[in-house]
């Protein structure tokens, strides 16, 4: 078979894979090169922007009402300091597994600043959430260079997305002191 110069080169790569059928031939393991991807992670239910996630329902409110993907997006700007699996160590910054109901400036192994180690609070989500909106005025005199999260509603989501990841249980956070009467 002869095919002139000007033959589109999609007709002859249909030809030829036409001109390939016959008999299988006995199935052979894929090479490392043509392995298959290893399978991904189950799907996680989306939740339309700005709604309310399933992973986050068993959250007390407000948490309950954040967005997963805002929460796993604004993560993305803590990761590269903090861990969050148990037993993980430290980066830069200390290890959060576990950081709720916590002492502040306790995390073992962990060179505080001396600003945050005068600090005599229990980290709750409410006092993530003001730290995080500007750790620099939260506690003057920290060492954390990051300048903070603007956004309530991302705070709202890396906060809840903390709450899931870190081994949160409602009992072991505080509630919030009721004003006395």
């Amino acid at each position: 078979m002869r095919f002139s110069a000007a033959a589109p080169l999609s007709l002859i790569a249909a030809l030829a894979l036409a001109a390939c059928g016959g008999s299988d031939p006995a199935p052979t393991a894929p090479s490392a090169a043509t392995a298959p991807a290893a399978p991904a992670a189950p799907a996680v239910p989306a939740a339309a922007p700005g709604e309310p996630s399933p992973e986050f329902a068993s959250l007390p409110a407000p948490y309950n009402t954040a967005n997963y993907s805002v929460g796993a997006r604004t993560w993305k700007l803590c990761q590269s300091c903090h861990l969050t699996a148990e037993g993980a160590g430290n980066l830069v910054g200390p290890n959060l597994h576990g950081i709720f109901g916590r002492q502040a400036a306790t995390v073992e192994g962990f060179a505080y600043s001396p600003a945050l180690l005068a600090e005599d609070f229990i980290w709750t989500p409410e006092q993530l959430d003001h730290w995080l909106e500007n750790p620099r005025t939260f506690v003057p005199g920290n060492r954390m260079s990051f300048s903070g999260v603007r956004r309530e509603a991302d705070r709202l989501g890396v906060i809840a997305y903390l709450m899931v990841e870190t081994g949160y249980e409602a009992d072991a956070a505080p509630a919030e002191e009721a004003p006395a009467e």
